[in-house]
């Protein structure tokens, strides 16, 4: 039963969508109470692999804030150099090398309202990942705005976005989609962007069915069984791969051929 149960759990983790988080300390000062709900929103949106806080040792003032914040072990990457940007540059290189690495996210968090993060956002969204972002109120960019575009949030929003999206999902009402049409709108995602050389990850999946179908409003619009939702994406991601409707390997998507299916 023990061995049962490990399973399980091992099979519910590999459909995680992982997230890492990346802060840009001279932009955006977090505080306790911030940092705190930063990691409960991580929480609805997958399983956190890292968080890496880029500042400069150089101001004592964010030397300050960095020691404020040992508690939560953020992994702190001091880039102590006067020139503008330096520490974007940085942060914006190990991003890339993530992405690209054996442990890749797939969602990208990004905690800054700096203009220079567009072109990375730009390229992570080409490779099939989601990116949020979270700024302070007054000192963001509107392009960074525009290229995030619905993910893109003011960290003061957080407390209402916590609470949305860990409201119980029970009611009948709130079922506009059966699992069937959702899994024929999740073949279809998969379909366009596969056709579009996209890398079908589960972030950049999740975010195209939102945008082909008007109908699907996240996986707590999909009726699971006794008027109960989907509480994850990776939740419904499990369920079609079990179900033989689709193909999960190396952190993307795949359709079954219908031969197969039938077969």
């Amino acid at each position: 039963m023990t061995n049962n149960h490990s399973a399980i759990a091992k099979q519910t983790k590999q459909f995680q969508l992982l997230v890492c988080i990346y802060v840009d300390h001279q932009n955006v000062h977090l505080t306790q109470y911030l940092a705190s709900q930063l990691l409960e929103f991580v929480k609805s949106q997958g399983h956190l692999i890292d968080v890496k806080v880029y500042y400069n040792s150089l101001d004592p003032a964010q030397v300050f804030a960095k020691d404020k914040l040992a508690s939560f072990g953020f992994k702190w990457i001091d880039v102590p150099c006067p020139l503008k940007n330096s520490a974007d540059n940085q942060s914006m290189v190990d991003c890339l090398e993530d992405i690209h690495s054996d442990r890749s996210p797939d969602i990208v968090i990004l905690v800054s309202g700096d203009g220079d993060f567009v072109k990375l956002v730009l390229t992570a969204q080409k490779l099939g990942k989601k990116i949020i972002a979270f700024a302070q109120r007054g000192n963001v960019k509107q392009r960074l705005k525009e290229v995030v575009g619905s993910d893109f949030h003011f960290l003061d929003e957080l407390p209402s976005l916590i609470g949305f999206k860990t409201q119980p999902q029970i009611e009948n009402s709130q079922c506009q989609l059966t699992y069937n049409e959702a899994v024929e709108y999740l073949i279809e995602a998969i379909k366009t962007a596969l056709s579009k050389r996209k890398r079908a990850g589960l972030g950049f999946i999740n975010s195209l069915m939102c945008q082909l179908f008007p109908k699907y409003q996240g996986v707590n619009s999909v009726c699971k069984h006794q008027g109960k939702t989907f509480s994850r994406f990776s939740e419904l991601v499990e369920t079609a791969v079990k179900d033989g409707k689709i193909r999960f390997q190396d952190n993307q998507l795949f359709v079954i051929e219908a031969d197969k299916v039938s077969a």
